[in-house]
């Protein structure tokens, strides 16, 4: 199983935003970035502070995708 991080990009340009943007505002560090555009685990305080700073739920930013 894994995660896909498609619906933050889609709501971040949707916001007007780059990804770079994210890296300010919301305080993560450009290899947790890299992390999440590769798909990979990230830690939940930094999917709370996204949520928080976005003012969503963590499923519009987040999917969970089962292997095949």
């Amino acid at each position: 199983m894994s995660f896909n991080f498609n619906s933050l990009w889609k709501l971040l340009i949707d916001k007007g935003m780059k990804r770079t943007d994210l890296i300010k505002v919301v305080g993560i560090s450009a290899s947790t970035l890299a992390k999440m555009g590769k798909n990979e685990y990230v830690a939940m305080e930094v999917l709370d502070r996204i949520c928080t700073y976005l003012n969503c739920e963590i499923s519009d930013i987040v999917e969970h995708v089962k292997d095949e």
